[in-house]
């Protein structure tokens, strides 16, 4: 397999890397979707190890945080390296309404997945209608 090298490709990579680097953590790409009586937040994280995730919500706020480190052996020499390493993270504020205290998480084959679920409050619920009789209406036995 011949390997050509371009030199504006990789001032264009050196600056990205460079530029991602002063930015602080990168944002990682999610899915969000109402499954029934819950939300699902799908964070995509290839690569991440599990123990380096972290979640957590403190009122509204939700956090996630992630650590990739990309191996590097000594003596490697890299032909291309476009896989971004260091730290995710993502900020989103839960609307009213949900159960913040049964939130959970799972992760697998690369994908978070958050599970929100709505308050029992914040459920549609049927309200029921009932009647009394009129004092007016009353009825007398003849």
């Amino acid at each position: 397999m011949a390997m050509y090298w371009d030199p504006f490709r990789e001032i264009d990579r050196l600056a990205e890397s460079m530029r991602d680097a002063t930015q602080g953590p990168r944002v990682m790409p999610i899915d969000l979707h109402r499954d029934g009586d819950h939300y699902v937040l799908a964070a995509d994280l290839p690569g991440v190890d599990p123990g380096s995730v972290d979640v957590d919500v403190d009122g509204q706020l939700l956090t996630i945080r992630a650590e990739r480190t990309l191996r590097s052996e000594s003596g490697t020499e890299w032909l291309v390296r476009e896989r971004p390493s260091g730290s995710f993270q993502r900020r989103i504020t839960l609307g009213d309404g949900l159960d913040t205290t049964q939130i959970s998480a799972h992760y697998d084959n690369g994908v978070l997945s958050v599970i929100i679920p709505i308050s029992e409050m914040a459920k549609p619920r049927k309200i029921a209608v009932t009647s009394t009789p009129h004092a007016d209406k009353q009825v007398t036995a003849k």
